[in-house]
């Protein structure tokens, strides 16, 4: 693994000579966040040695260089995920890849089915701690110590001050946003009401089929993390007969754009 991150970080490094701060990861209908950003590379999955590509509909599938403010950034247009058939080393690596690239903060984005009824579909949800009940760990297995060490302490997985700072955005640009706790779950079938009501027991808002092993990586090597979930739709009776992935996609992208301006606005700033 090792070997591996070194060889993309030097084969990105030689296209780019670019050391972004931030790592944007965007998940379903939020890939046009790339508008607010002021390119300077592109590099498809497809060209990046040992990098997995991205088979779901509403990820691109490239890398994108470029600033926003003064900050230099580094987006996934596309992530990967454990249902697609990758294994959870796959669909961390390009996390790893981001740390040695000089990134020091992930900003991790997601469309969730929400379980809090204080949320309706398009709501906007700030990360604050995450279930993880993925079937496979991302750090199982032998420890390098170089990424980082084998006990990982997860007291703080989303950054607190990062999260005070995007509340007061979200104040000042008229944004409402919400807090909650996000479980992960394999998928890649939408849950069963049974599974909806699962989730709510055991004291999640809301559910969604990424973002926990990244950011479990993405702490193993001591980067901040920032998360943020829209809901795309409600687990509860009188909607879960609605819930499809074009459903999905068109609920994340009505949000898209005030979730577009904080995520930028957040990265100006902090």
């Amino acid at each position: 693994m090792w070997d591996q991150v070194q060889e993309t970080v030097n084969y990105i490094k030689a296209k780019t000579g670019f050391t972004p701060e931030y790592g944007v990861i965007l998940g379903s209908g939020l890939g046009s966040f790339t508008d607010d950003i002021q390119i300077e590379f592109t590099l498809p999955y497809t060209e990046i040695p040992n990098f997995p590509v991205s088979t779901v509909q509403g990820h691109k599938g490239a890398l994108v260089f470029g600033i926003i403010g003064n900050k230099k950034v580094v987006a996934m247009q596309g992530r990967f995920h454990f249902y697609e058939g990758y294994d959870m080393k796959q669909v961390t690596f390009p996390v790893r890849v981001m740390k040695y690239l000089g990134v020091t903060k992930l900003v991790v984005s997601n469309a969730s089915g929400g379980v809090n009824p204080s949320y309706k579909v398009g709501s906007i949800v700030l990360i604050k701690d995450h279930i993880n009940m993925m079937p496979e760990h991302p750090l199982r297995g032998k420890n390098d110590e170089r990424f980082g060490p084998r006990f990982v302490n997860m007291s703080e997985p989303y950054n607190r001050s990062m999260i005070v700072k995007a509340k007061e955005i979200a104040q000042e640009l008229n944004i409402e946003v919400h807090d909650g706790v996000y479980l992960g779950l394999q998928g890649p079938t939408f849950e069963t009401l049974a599974e909806y009501k699962m989730v709510k027991a055991l004291g999640a808002d809301c559910v969604g089929m990424s973002t926990v092993p990244e950011v479990i990586v993405a702490r193993h090597m001591e980067l901040e993390c920032f998360g943020l979930s829209v809901i795309t739709d409600m687990g509860d009776e009188e909607n879960i007969e609605e819930v499809n992935h074009e459903e999905v996609l068109k609920a994340a992208q009505t949000a898209e754009p005030h979730v577009r301006n904080l995520i930028k606005t957040l990265i100006e700033k902090y």
